[in-house]
């Protein structure tokens, strides 16, 4: 603990980079930057280890709120869960609603408030330590352990309730549920996943409230098909992840990624499926030319009010300094860029069955899709460095054959 501790001080230290003022010396400077390359010696020397560990709870990073149009997509509109927006005035009503939640899991639990209050308070150091040191800077360990405990019991009876039907027992109307179910899934909007398995764990209803989790995770990802169909699965049956194999996520958003992402594979694997893909998985993409005629297989995708921060929340995310990955969300979304420009374009991948609008105009979809890949072009994402040949690279070797370029 004492370790990460450290490391984590010097990758803030070196990101925070130095305050250099007027009055500063020339020794002073030339004192600072032996000690960020003494930093940087021991961040190096640390960095398997650094790799392996969990990234903090923390804000989205300063570059994508630079966009303001964007915002509103990484902050809650209902419920505020966590230290970030706890003191939200527009989510106070959300408060109330978390007393008699919390109520029903402590009944359902089968253990008494006290009990799952204090499971909470035995480890209050090492969840303080699940954050950014800036979000609970201003909470005592007794103010965080009530935070945490209260949203933990509140947020899986939600869970629980939304899966079986039950929200309406709180009189919880349906506009804030909406908005609740998105809530859950924004960057500065999450507790750590810790806190759901420790509850969970003194419950009687342990497999149901863990089953319940993954369940409303993988509905927050299927694709909507055309009417009178039945949602297409996030993957074929034998492809599920195994709940008991998962190492256990930061948070709910990293789990909504790893559902998206699917199984790791060896590097080996070729994506073999016929357009549109049988599954929503986002890796669930390959390519395939056939004489003149070349097929580029999609996963499909609802696109709805709640798409936006979903998918920007994930971005930023996969952004957070201390969060190593390939960009594999980041790079999806890249790629469905670079096919989508204008109205049309929406419209074909609409008829290939690619694409559910349930948005409203098939404008609307493209202007949503090129504001969400606003500044991401730079990124080298992971259709591009994926070996061997990806998807991408099937792409453009197919064009340099048909259009004869060396």
């Amino acid at each position: 603990m004492a370790r990460n501790e450290e490391m984590s001080s010097m990758n803030e230290d070196l990101q925070h980079g130095i305050e250099i003022h007027e009055e500063s010396s020339k020794e002073e400077l030339f004192k600072n930057i032996e000690e960020a390359e003494s930093r940087l010696a021991q961040l190096q020397s640390s960095k398997p280890k650094l790799q392996s560990s969990k990234p903090k709870l923390q804000k989205v990073p300063v570059m994508l709120r630079d966009h303001t149009s964007f915002e509103k997509y990484y902050e809650p509109r209902a419920v505020a869960i966590g230290p970030f927006h706890h003191a939200k005035e527009r989510c106070q009503l959300a408060e109330k609603f978390k007393l008699a939640l919390t109520a029903k899991f402590v009944k359902d639990s089968g253990c008494p408030a006290e009990v799952l209050h204090k499971i909470i308070e035995d480890n209050i150091n090492t969840l303080r330590d699940c954050y950014d040191e800036e979000a609970t800077r201003s909470y005592t360990d007794e103010s965080l352990t009530q935070l945490l405990f209260l949203d933990g019991c509140s947020t899986l009876q939600f869970i629980y309730s939304f899966m079986h039907n039950e929200l309406p027992d709180f009189q919880i109307k349906r506009d804030q549920v909406a908005f609740a179910q998105q809530d859950l899934f924004l960057l500065e909007n999450q507790l750590p996943y810790q806190v759901l398995k420790l509850l969970m764990n003194k419950s009687h209803k342990k497999e149901e409230l863990n089953n319940a989790i993954h369940e409303f995770v993988r509905d927050n990802i299927m694709a909507a098909t055309k009417k009178g169909r039945k949602h297409i699965s996030v993957r074929q049956p034998e492809d599920r992840i195994n709940i008991e194999e998962v190492e256990e996520p930061t948070h709910l958003l990293e789990l909504l990624r790893t559902e998206m992402l699917g199984p790791k594979d060896d590097g080996n694997e070729i994506w073999i499926q016929l357009k549109p893909s049988k599954t929503s998985t986002l890796k669930d993409i390959s390519f395939k030319s056939l004489g003149f005629v070349g097929f580029l297989h999609l996963p499909p995708i609802s696109v709805d009010d709640s798409m936006g921060p979903k998918f920007l929340n994930l971005i930023a995310y996969e952004m957070c300094p201390d969060f190593k990955n390939d960009f594999e969300v980041t790079s999806y979304i890249c790629l469905l860029d670079s096919l989508i420009d204008h109205a049309d374009d929406v419209k074909e991948l609409r008829s290939a069955d690619v694409l559910y609008n349930l948005l409203g105009s098939d404008e609307e979809v493209a202007r949503l899709f090129n504001e969400i890949a606003l500044g991401l072009s730079s990124i080298q994402t992971w259709y591009t460095i994926t070996s061997p040949p990806s998807a991408c690279d099937a792409v453009c070797e197919y064009l340099k054959k048909q259009l004869k370029i060396e």
